[in-house]
């Protein structure tokens, strides 16, 4: 029995993140009451599980979104974990980075350039004093 699928709440944690780093669409941000502290909590397109906004997370959206989270709906981010200090441990936490902007696969090719053809003996080069080398 793993201890984290027995106690896994409705907070997204390090753990259930299982190595991966996923990319996600913010939904929505929301104040919820946690315990006796009202908290920011991000949640993602399709996801169940919120994370709760600290200052580290919140600091690294706003740098590439904004300060306002209205404009964070619709953005991507990247999920991961790193070990932080917490209360004097080491411990595993969630961290949020922007994503990548998404390329656009391009639809457009230019044609293939000729050289231009010349003459023999036409009077191309046969005054060169106006090349500024």
């Amino acid at each position: 029995m793993n201890i984290n699928d027995t106690f896994s709440g409705n907070m997204l944690k390090a753990a259930d993140l299982k190595g991966a780093q996923p990319t996600v669409t913010i939904a929505n941000i929301k104040m919820e009451k946690l315990g006796d502290d009202t908290k920011p909590v991000l949640y993602f397109a399709g996801k169940e599980k919120g994370v709760v906004l600290n200052k580290t997370n919140a600091t690294n959206i706003a740098a590439a979104y904004g300060p306002e989270t209205d404009n964070w709906v619709g953005k991507r981010v990247i999920l991961f974990t790193a070990w932080v200090d917490f209360q004097g441990k080491s411990v595993e936490a969630i961290r949020i980075r922007p994503a990548p902007p998404q390329q656009q696969p391009q639809s457009y090719q230019a044609p293939p350039q000729q050289a231009p053809q010349f003459e023999p003996g036409s009077d191309f080069g046969a005054d060169d004093s106006s090349i500024p080398f």
